[in-house]
């Protein structure tokens, strides 16, 4: 009898837990639902604003707090709701990337490219004259490369959201040639804001530019007042090159087919850090500072692709570009190149 008890204290135990687990399945599926209809707006936004009414209705009522759970069995909730929400699922993954809308200017354009051996020719190469986030001329251009002539390789980290987190660039040096910045963005439709919640519902495509440094780090330092450090990086040239044909690589995929930004999966650090993970010889460490992007010059400097002559406090200092740009705006981009790199150390392999 002992033991008849015993299973039955577990088989309600278990039953318990069981239950608990499906309201907390029920609740968080409910809350990713209905963020993920907020910044999809299907149809329209009263629409959409019905449909999440509507879905915690149904939500409440599947946890018993409404009628189902005097009208219907849990099974059949469980069955109900299983079937409701792979119907949501199914909605929100065959939402498609497009590359059609209206955009803003800054992302209008697409870069393409043609590569003869040595010799790359980038096409869309935007490089405008900024005086405001709202007024600035507009030029796009077309820039020709000898792969060759690859000097160096910057990172370059503009914090806009605290200490933690920083959008991250990667400026290529060539002999004969201005610098080239590369940045992965989210592709903003005409006014529209970026949401970082919303980079985790498929809100934005993901966009890469190519930039001049006077056009991208620019807006960035004397624009928006972002605070932006350049650190030059430690990398043999053969892999300078192979990060650099990683780039075309993925401005032909993004050409050919849009894709989703991802404020998580695929962002502007995470996507630079698989890239040169592509092109490296040896494995780099997965570490919290690709996600807590703001501390990535400290990850580079552990890696020792920062000169260990300075000190991380001492990298900070230097490489901080507002104070050298600072009330400085008629630069031509030559100037405002040398200006951002004086007093910085180079990677050991360059300096001599």
């Amino acid at each position: 009898m002992q033991n008849i008890g015993k299973n039955q204290n577990l088989k309600k135990l278990g039953m318990t837990i069981a239950h608990s687990l499906f309201n907390l399945f029920v609740l968080f599926s409910s809350i990713w639902l209905c963020m993920a209809i907020w910044f999809q707006e299907p149809i329209s936004p009263l629409f959409s604003k019905i449909i999440i009414g509507l879905w915690i209705l149904f939500a409440l009522s599947i946890l018993g707090i409404h009628f189902c759970k005097k009208l219907l069995s849990r099974t059949k909730n469980i069955l109900i709701y299983s079937f409701a929400f792979l119907c949501a699922l199914i909605w929100y993954f065959s939402i498609p990337p497009l590359q059609d809308r209206e955009w803003n200017p800054d992302v209008a354009k697409s870069l393409s490219f043609e590569q003869h051996g040595d010799i790359v020719t980038l096409h869309n190469v935007r490089n405008f004259t900024w005086r405001t986030e709202q007024d600035f001329d507009e030029k796009w251009e077309t820039r020709t490369f000898n792969l060759n002539d690859l000097s160096g390789v910057n990172i370059i980290t503009s914090y806009w959201m605290g200490p933690e987190i920083a959008h991250t660039l990667v400026s290529f040096d060539f002999k004969n040639n201005a610098p080239l910045t590369f940045s992965i963005e989210i592709r903003k439709e005409k006014n529209e804001d970026f949401s970082a919640l919303g980079g985790f519902f498929r809100k934005f495509e993901l966009s890469l530019i190519a930039a001049d440094e006077k056009d991208i780090i620019y807006t960035r330092s004397n624009v928006r007042g972002e605070q932006v450090y350049f650190f030059p990086v430690a990398m043999p040239k053969p892999e300078m090159r192979a990060l650099f044909e990683e780039y075309l690589k993925k401005s032909a995929k993004l050409e050919q087919e849009a894709k989703w930004y991802n404020t998580l999966t695929s962002n502007c650090t995470t996507l630079v850090f698989d890239m040169i993970q592509s092109v490296s010889n040896n494995q780099l460490p997965v570490d919290y500072r690709l996600l807590a992007s703001g501390y990535l010059p400290n990850y580079l400097y552990d890696l020792n692709a920062l000169n260990h002559d300075w000190s991380m406090k001492t990298w900070y200092e230097k490489a901080h570009v507002n104070p050298k740009v600072k009330n400085i705006d008629d630069l031509t981009s030559e100037k405002y190149s040398k200006i951002i790199r004086e007093q910085l150390l180079k990677p050991k392999s360059q300096a001599d």
